[in-house]
């Protein structure tokens, strides 16, 4: 089984993909409001909201537990409406050699695909694939969505 990996899943969003983006690379403190079940906490450590080579405190909940990660932002491509993330501390490096998290959003009208695109290296082959921190992703996107999404009265 190899050490390294790439995992990618997608899902469509009815919410702005202009603002999920903007989210990300400017708000990700605010996420914790969003998704209080998954986030406890966002916080910079070093650097300015939304620059390259700031670093990011994330304070959340995984698989019943409470962890932490450390990320530097490694790229922001505002184009392809994109941020990558490199764990630089916390508990996923406890699993993983590397580990980068990208997330990007495709807008197209009213469709909007979030795609998630880990890679990673893991310290050793009896650690599992990073599906469920992938569907923990996936779970605070669609936290977000229905954040964004009108309110019905």
């Amino acid at each position: 089984m190899p050490l390294s990996g790439t995992l990618v899943k997608q899902t469509t969003i009815k919410s702005d993909g202009d603002v999920f983006h903007e989210i990300f690379r400017h708000r990700p403190h605010h996420i914790s409001e969003m998704s209080p079940n998954n986030i406890k906490g966002v916080n910079l450590h070093e650097g300015e909201w939304g620059t390259v080579g700031s670093v990011i405190v994330w304070d959340f909940f995984h698989d019943g537990k409470s962890k932490v990660c450390k990320e530097v932002i490694e790229a922001i491509d505002e184009e392809k409406k994109s941020v990558c993330f490199k764990v630089i501390g916390g508990d996923i490096l406890e699993a993983y050699k590397t580990f980068l998290i990208t997330v990007h959003v495709d807008t197209h009208g009213e469709e909007n695909v979030v795609t998630w695109t880990f890679h990673y290296e893991k310290v050793n082959e009896n650690i599992d694939d990073p599906d469920s921190l992938m569907e923990f992703c996936l779970n605070v996107t669609k936290d977000i969505e229905t954040h964004h999404l009108p309110k019905s009265n």
